[in-house]
């Protein structure tokens, strides 16, 4: 299978790619925001429209769209934020399928999409979604949804996600910050669960997938796990952030009964996470300065 991937060097994107290529499949192209166009020098999302005048050297299986903006305080903070990245970026995306004759999109949307609480994010993953099964219905587009729960893993997590926080704070003698109350909970995907459910997802035709562990963790219980694992930290609790999630929860039943069963507990998981934060913390925080 030949796939274009964009996010290849976030938390997903880098996991999934070396997946794939262990596989036997090849990238065509890779594209992400921190680097310029080429599959050695790839390019911004937003860029995507000018890459080789839309020509490609091979033919194309399926494009997997990783990429987007996807800190929502910061969103809220400036909803152009989720415009330029995630809304013209999704467009971009299927404009270069459309015009390349690409027969397939995986679109990685978000599990926000299906809380009460709406914002600029959620509204630029929902008009995603919309778009990809607007372009299968025009044009014969086929698509996959993903809809990831909170994702974590032994990697330098660059967009500082919840985990990335919370075991970077202990590790530095700060405090694990919740914002909202002790029920306050989040799905957490362990990165290989993730991408087994990944791999089952993708080769469906026109479904929607949630990706989870299938179980709710208060994240209370979660820094009290990195605590004990630390020796020593503290958390507090603060007023909830704008249009943020309080309690979340997944149906992962469609890709039970595709073959996918989580393998890693939150226990393991964040075991695992934390030793390799504490192993590489000196690299970590050099390559964050």
């Amino acid at each position: 299978m030949n796939f274009i991937l964009t996010g290849h060097k976030g938390l997903i994107g880098t996991f999934l790619l070396r997946r794939l290529t262990e596989q036997g499949h090849a990238p065509i192209l890779l594209i992400d925001k921190r680097e310029t166009p080429s599959l050695e020098n790839p390019a911004p999302i937003t860029d995507i429209a000018n890459i080789e005048n839309h020509s490609l050297s091979q033919p194309v299986d399926v494009f997997i769209h990783l990429a987007s903006f996807c800190k929502i305080n910061k969103i809220i903070e400036n909803p152009d934020l989720a415009l330029q990245n995630n809304v013209l970026g999704i467009h971009k995306v299927m404009e270069f399928c459309r015009k390349n004759k690409i027969p397939k999109i995986v679109f990685t949307s978000s599990s926000r999409v299906l809380s009460k609480e709406k914002n600029p994010y959620t509204a630029s993953k929902i008009y995603g979604e919309e778009l990809v099964k607007g372009y299968a219905d025009s044009y014969g587009i086929e698509y996959v949804i993903i809809r990831p729960s909170t994702v974590y893993g032994p990697f330098n997590d660059l967009t500082k996600r919840l985990v990335d926080i919370f075991i970077l704070n202990a590790l530095q003698n700060k405090e694990l910050k919740i914002y909202g109350d002790k029920n306050k909970t989040l799905d957490f995907t362990y990165i290989g669960d993730f991408i087994e459910a990944f791999l089952i997802a993708m080769e469906q035709k026109n479904k929607e997938f949630d990706i989870g562990s299938g179980k709710s963790t208060k994240l209370e219980y979660l820094a009290d796990l990195i605590i004990k694992l630390n020796t020593s930290g503290k958390k507090s609790f603060h007023s909830p952030e704008i249009a943020q999630p309080q309690e979340v929860e997944l149906d992962i039943s469609p890709l039970k009964a595709l073959g996918y069963e989580p393998k890693v507990s939150i226990e393991e998981g964040i075991e695992k996470t934390f030793r390799w934060y504490k192993e590489n913390f000196d690299e970590i925080i050099e390559k964050r300065k």
